[in-house]
């Protein structure tokens, strides 16, 4: 609803909890998203030095680890593949109902 090209939901995510927690660092913390992060977003979770990040499905296009592989934290853990299938119909269905 945000007319903001950052405000993808790790975005979101980082500062909502960032606020909570009183502090910028992430290290206790699971992100779980639908999608790949992209590159911004990866950076910015390698910046909030995130715990552990799950996601369901790839994204071959943009997604963080065909453009920077390196972006997250290194001592970020990384699991992929949760509801792969699931999670891509969802990200379809959403980007189809916006066109």
């Amino acid at each position: 609803q945000l007319n903001d090209v950052t405000a993808h939901a790790e975005m979101q995510a980082i500062t909502a909890a960032a606020n909570v927690l009183g502090g910028k660092y992430l290290n206790e913390c699971t992100l779980y998203v639908t999608i790949e992060p992209c590159v911004m977003c990866a950076g910015a979770l390698g910046w909030a030095q995130l715990w552990k990040l799950v996601y369901g499905a790839r994204e071959d296009k943009r997604g963080y680890r065909r453009h920077a592989a390196s972006a997250l934290h290194p001592k970020t853990v990384v699991v992929e593949g949760v509801l792969a299938d699931e999670c891509r119909e969802l990200m379809q269905a959403f980007f189809a109902a916006k066109r």
